[in-house]
């Protein structure tokens, strides 16, 4: 039986036949593709942003970074007064009247009582000292100051550190005091039994960026416009970096923020 274009199904014909159309779909996809890719370009220059509007919106998110971070920084200050007036202040003025009244008794007791105060002075300046800033984050890196953040929370902290390298000095800070900030935030506010903290390199389209994330089993409800937070996001944005919040009633809570390395 004759085929009704004239032309038998061979292995060859059937071949170039498939052949053809798979070129011919090809470039139909091609063509697709690149009208697509023309559309994009046209909108993009006809109706999107200008030069000038780009570079006004990214002066404007500098500022505003700028002002976040002095905001912060102004907030961290009247911090670390409230700690040195109303602790370490306190403990020194009682030392003083403990001398003076051993200087006037000869009491060996009071000695003894006013020896005991300058310990407990010195503990308090080795905590406010450490709430300024940590100094073995230089010495040792990021894991092990987190490890002591874990050691002196009140609450079980579990930490989990992938990083091949040591990252920039800003970014090792910045992630520090977010880690350190919400763990503190979660062990008083929360009533979390438990924290996880993850702090790792992944690769983004945009470069490396470093992931911290903090997850409790508190009551959840975190205000993200509170102090602590509003300060984390604060320090997240100084670094062109991106601050996630997620906190529903009841629990539990995430307090995420990824920090370019590049």
């Amino acid at each position: 039986m004759k085929a009704p274009d004239g032309i038998s199904a061979t292995w060859p014909a059937v071949t170039y036949l498939l052949t053809a159309g798979m070129l011919v779909l090809f470039l139909d996809l091609a063509g697709l593709a690149a009208v697509v890719a023309l559309e994009r370009a046209l909108v993009r220059r006809f109706l999107g942003l200008s030069e000038r509007e780009l570079m006004r919106r990214r002066i404007d998110q500098l500022s505003a970074s700028r002002a976040g971070i002095v905001e912060a920084v102004d907030a961290e200050r009247r911090r670390i007064e409230r700690d040195l007036h109303d602790g370490l202040q306190q403990r020194l003025v009682a030392m003083a009247m403990l001398l003076g009244r051993a200087r006037r008794s000869g009491s060996e007791d009071l000695y003894a009582q006013a020896h005991e105060e300058s310990q407990r002075a010195l503990d308090e300046l080795r905590q406010v000292a450490w709430r300024v800033y940590p100094a073995h984050l230089d010495d040792l890196g990021l894991e092990e100051a987190l490890a002591t953040v874990a050691e002196r929370s009140s609450v079980p902290v579990g930490i989990r550190c992938d990083l091949a390298a040591r990252p920039a000095p800003r970014i090792e800070t910045a992630a520090y005091f977010m880690v350190r900030e919400a763990v503190t935030n979660a062990a008083k506010h929360a009533g979390a039994t438990r924290i996880d903290v993850q702090v790792a390199v992944v690769e983004e389209r945009s470069g490396p960026v470093l992931r911290v994330r903090i997850t409790d089993d508190g009551a959840g409800g975190a205000d993200a416009s509170g102090g602590g937070l509003a300060g984390l996001a604060r320090r997240a944005a100084a670094l062109d970096g991106r601050f996630t919040l997620l906190s529903p009633p009841g629990g539990p809570t995430l307090v995420e923020a990824e920090l370019p390395c590049a």
